[in-house]
């Protein structure tokens, strides 16, 4: 059975790994990095499925107090369709919203039709940005 709880220093690995399958990795992004930078901040919303002591999915979920963010949702790719992906959705919402978070975001590349389409269903919406950014500390 799946459950979902807060990330530990132990499921690293796993998380990496799940990261690297499920295509998340980015050269420009040291996943270590990114975990042991979101553990100094609102780690309770870092969130992992785990399925008989294996992670299979995760989510990382922060809040500035205007908006709620959705990062790193994966899923392992052979368990893709048994509800991993939204059940960690649904978790880090219900822990945003009890925050008093009134609304979250996310950002999907443009070539990953496939998250595109599965945050459809989940009543997200896309709308038209100029997404920028600027690299404060390179990896």
């Amino acid at each position: 059975m799946i459950g979902i709880r807060a990330f530990e220093e132990k499921d690293t690995e796993m998380v990496v790994s799940l990261w690297q399958s499920a295509g998340l990795t980015r050269p420009w992004n040291d996943p270590y990095r990114d975990i042991a930078r979101k553990l100094t901040v609102q780690r309770e919303l870092f969130l992992v499925a785990e399925d008989d002591g294996m992670v299979v999915g995760t989510v990382m979920a922060g809040y500035d107090g205007h908006r709620g963010w959705l990062y790193y949702l994966a899923s392992d790719p052979a368990r893709r369709g048994e509800g991993i992906g939204s059940a960690l959705v649904d978790a880090a919402e219900e822990r945003l919203l009890d925050m008093g978070c009134p609304k979250v975001q996310l950002m999907v590349r443009p070539d990953n039709p496939i998250a595109q389409g599965f945050y459809d269903r989940l009543g997200y919406q896309s709308f038209d940005i100029w997404a920028t950014g600027k690299r404060l500390i390179e990896d």
